[in-house]
C-alpha cells in the first residue's frame, strides 16, 4: 500500500504551504532523505523531505497550488500502482442553534418569511462606474498639429518627452532644440518649460491585482497583532556615532588583508547584546499571566526580502566577539535574501534591530516583533554641526528609536536601556573586550 506524505508544519506559525516546485516527478525512484519539493512556508522556501524507500507513484499537487497543513501531496509505493487522492478533509460543520433558542432580538432582526410568500429577489448593486481619462493638453485636445522643428521632434522622442507637454519659443509658438533640452532640464523636478509633466506618459505600471503570498499574509497579520494588541511607546535618543566610524574604519583597514570586514550594524547588534546585560528587564517576552524573562540575549536583525521581512537570530550574541556576529550576520542575511532559511534561524529571537540607515532615514518607529518586547530602529549618520565643551563642532550624530511594550517595558527601564546603549556605542572600544 503506498504511504501518503501530507504538507507538514514547517513553520510555528504556517497554516498552509505553497507548493513552488517538484524536484522528482511521478515514475521517479525515491529514497528516505531525498528531497522532493520545494515548499513556500509563511517565512521561508524549504524543501520537503521524503521518509519512504520507493516509486513516487502520483502527485496530488500541482506547481503553484495552496496546500492547507495535512492535506496530500504526494504518494510513494511501488511502480505501477495506482493511487486516488484521498478525500479533503473537512472542517467539522457548526451545529445550528435550536429555533426555541432564539432571542426576541435574532427573531425581530431576521424574520422567517410566509410559506406562500416567494422570496425577494436579491438586489443587484450599480454598475461602478467607468473613470474618465485624464484631460489632453490644450494642442492635443483641440486636434492641433503640434508645431516642432524636425530636430527637435527627433531629440524629443530619443529623450522620452511628450512634445504637447512643451511651450515652444520659437515663431509662433515653434518648439526647438533648445525648449526640447531645457525640457528635459527641468524634468528633475518634474515640469518642462510650459509647466507640464516632461516625464514619459502612460502607466506607472500594469494594472490589476497579485496574490498575496503565506509570507505576505502572515507578515501582514502579525503586524496588525502587534500594532493593536501591544501598547507601543518611543524613545529617541542620539549618539555620537564618531567614534564608532573610526574604529570601524581602524579595523577594517587593518584588517583588510585578513577578509574581514564589520559594519556598523554589527556594532549595534552588539551593543544591544550588551545593554540587555546591564538592563535585563528588556530582554523580555509577555505571556499573559506572567512576564517570561531571558538569560540569554538572542538578537535578530530585519532582513528585507522581496516577500517583505524576515528577521534572522544571532543567538547568545552577548558571548559573541564583533567579528564573530559580523561573519554570522552576514551568512544569515545571505540565505535570508536566498529563501533558505530554517525555523531554527529565525525563531527564538529575545530582541530585534531594523536599521534603515544604509537608505538614508534619519529616524523611524519600527513595530515590534512579538513575543519580544522591544525594537531598536537604528537611523543614518548625519554630519552636522554640534555643540561640544562650549564651542561649535562638526559632529557625526546617529539617531535610535526604541519602541516599547508596556506591558513588560516601563519608560523608566527604557531610557536605562538606551542610555546604556549610548555609552557602548560613543565608547565602542569597550565592545572589543
Amino acid at each position: 500500500m503506498a504511504d501518503i506524505i501530507e504538507m507538514p508544519k514547517l513553520s510555528d506559525t504556517m497554516t498552509v504551504g505553497t507548493l513552488i516546485k517538484w524536484l522528482k516527478k511521478e515514475g521517479d525512484e525515491v529514497a528516505s532523505g531525498d528531497m522532493l519539493a520545494e515548499v513556500e512556508t509563511d517565512k521561508a522556501t524549504m524543501e520537503l523531505e521524503s521518509f519512504f524507500d520507493g516509486t513516487l507513484v502520483k502527485i496530488f499537487a500541482a506547481e503553484g497550488a495552496s496546500v492547507e497543513i495535512g492535506e496530500p501531496l504526494c504518494a510513494v509505493g511501488e511502480p505501477g500502482e495506482e493511487v486516488a487522492a484521498p478525500a479533503k478533509k473537512e472542517p467539522p460543520a457548526a451545529e445550528e442553534a435550536p429555533a426555541e433558542t432564539k432571542s426576541e432580538d435574532t427573531a425581530a432582526a431576521d424574520p422567517a418569511p410566509a410559506a406562500d410568500t416567494p422570496p425577494a429577489p436579491k438586489a443587484t448593486p450599480p454598475p461602478r462606474p467607468t473613470p474618465e481619462p485624464p484631460p489632453l493638453p490644450a494642442s492635443a485636445a483641440s486636434g492641433d498639429r503640434v508645431k516642432i522643428s524636425p530636430l527637435a521632434r527627433k531629440l524629443a522622442e530619443e529623450l522620452g518627452i511628450d512634445p504637447t507637454r512643451i511651450k515652444g519659443s520659437g515663431t509662433g509658438g515653434r518648439i526647438t532644440k533648445s525648449d526640447v533640452l531645457k525640457a528635459e532640464k527641468h524634468g528633475t523636478g518634474g515640469m518642462a518649460a510650459g509647466g507640464g509633466s516632461v516625464f514619459a506618459k502612460g502607466p506607472i505600471q500594469e494594472a490589476g491585482v497579485a496574490k498575496v503570498s503565506n509570507m505576505r499574509a502572515t507578515i501582514a497579520r502579525r503586524l496588525v497583532e502587534s500594532k493593536t494588541q501591544l501598547p507601543h511607546f518611543y524613545l529617541d535618543i542620539e549618539v555620537d556615532a564618531g567614534p564608532l566610524l573610526a574604529l570601524r574604519q581602524q579595523i577594517n583597514t587593518g584588517l583588510k588583508d585578513s577578509g574581514i570586514k564589520v559594519s556598523v550594524n554589527d556594532f549595534i547588534l552588539k551593543a544591544s547584546a550588551e545593554a540587555l546585560r546591564k538592563v535585563p528587564a528588556v530582554n523580555c517576552s509577555w505571556e499573559g499571566a506572567q512576564v517570561r524573562k531571558h538569560d540569554r540575549a538572542h538578537v535578530s536583525f530585519a532582513v528585507a526580502i522581496a516577500e517583505g521581512l524576515i528577521t534572522p537570530v544571532v543567538f547568545d550574541a552577548h558571548v559573541k566577539s564583533v567579528f564573530d556576529i559580523s561573519t554570522e550576520a552576514r551568512s544569515l542575511a545571505q540565505a535570508a535574501k536566498a529563501m533558505k532559511l530554517q525555523p531554527s534561524q529565525f525563531t527564538g529571537g529575545t530582541f530585534c534591530v531594523s536599521n534603515l540607515g544604509m537608505m538614508g532615514i534619519k529616524r523611524f518607529s519600527a513595530i515590534i516583533n512579538p513575543p519580544n518586547a522591544a525594537i531598536l530602529a537604528v537611523g543614518t549618520t548625519e554630519t552636522k554641526p554640534v555643540v561640544e565643551n562650549g564651542q561649535i563642532v562638526i559632529g557625526q550624530r546617529m539617531t535610535l528609536t526604541l519602541s516599547c511594550d508596556h506591558r513588560v517595558v516601563d519608560g523608566a527601564i527604557g531610557a536605562q536601556f538606551m542610555v546604556a546603549l549610548r555609552e557602548l556605542i560613543e565608547k565602542p572600544a569597550l565592545l572589543l573586550v
